[in-house]
């Protein structure tokens, strides 16, 4: 994912932010201490690790896209950037009390090596927040409808729940929380269903442009057909019986945390 990140890094900005009530949840499930070191895996351009980093914490950033990191760098001198991947993460072992990875672990290539060298960087107790959606959480957005086949190529690339949460034992990891997260409509960071309530965002290309299904996933002509469908759909007024169809208990998206034991 790394060209598709520096493609669209230089823009990122203008949709993506860290979002307060994200951050807080975070922050919440870090349990923060003074003078602990902490990790963001797949920063980007660092908005949560900077977020997080105001809040008085001690952060690393670690990311592929170099693209990315330059911007990320010019945003904060007080977080350490560095170039790397899950699988290879440019640290010490037993170095971070903490790791986030926001949005990030359906670009990784290697789920089973990511976690291992999470593991390795990782204190003894250190917390591991993952901020992600689950394929069958995926299977319930209403973008099903108007870009199936880029919606398709979404959630194949998702890793299961019960994949991920195989991983986590088999590393040596323990799951100790789950929290479903239902969009908010105040949602500041623009990611794939920040329009589950605001369907117009859709209609606006800056916005398509900072989420990497549409970046990278997406066919043109299904893009430009869905967009008109869904503007029609909303203009009649029958984009809310839509809405209404995907309507389901499972959340859009999901906190899982665990520590490393």
């Amino acid at each position: 994912m790394e060209p598709i990140y520096n493609t669209i890094g230089t823009t990122y900005n203008t949709t993506r932010q860290a979002d307060p009530y994200i951050t807080s949840r975070i922050l919440h499930f870090l349990n923060h201490q003074a003078g602990n070191h902490y990790l963001d895996i797949g920063c980007g351009t660092g908005n949560y690790t900077i977020a997080l980093s105001n809040q008085g914490l001690d952060f690393t950033g670690v990311e592929p896209s170099e693209k990315m990191l330059t911007e990320a760098r010019v945003r904060s001198q007080k977080v350490t950037w560095l170039q790397g991947t899950a699988e290879n993460i440019p640290a010490d072992d037993e170095t971070f009390d903490g790791i986030i990875a926001t949005l990030t672990i359906h670009h990784w290539v290697n789920l089973e090596k990511a976690l291992k060298e999470l593991y390795r960087v990782a204190k003894q107790g250190a917390k591991i927040v993952f901020f992600t959606a689950t394929p069958q959480q995926m299977s319930g957005y209403w973008l099903n409808r108007y870009f199936p086949q880029m919606m398709s190529a979404a959630i194949v690339q998702m890793p299961s729940f019960e994949k991920i949460s195989e991983a986590l034992d088999n590393e040596g990891f323990a799951i100790s929380t789950l929290e479903k997260y239902l969009i908010q409509d105040d949602l500041l960071d623009r990611f794939l269903y920040a329009g589950k309530n605001k369907p117009e965002l859709y209609l606006d290309e800056a916005i398509r442009t900072g989420i990497s299904s549409f970046a990278a996933l997406a066919n043109v002509n299904e893009v430009d057909a869905g967009i008109l469908k869904l503007h029609s759909d909303i203009v009649s007024g029958r984009f809310t019986a839509v809405k209404e169809r995907y309507d389901n208990e499972l959340g859009d998206y999901l906190f899982v945390v665990a520590g490393k034991i």
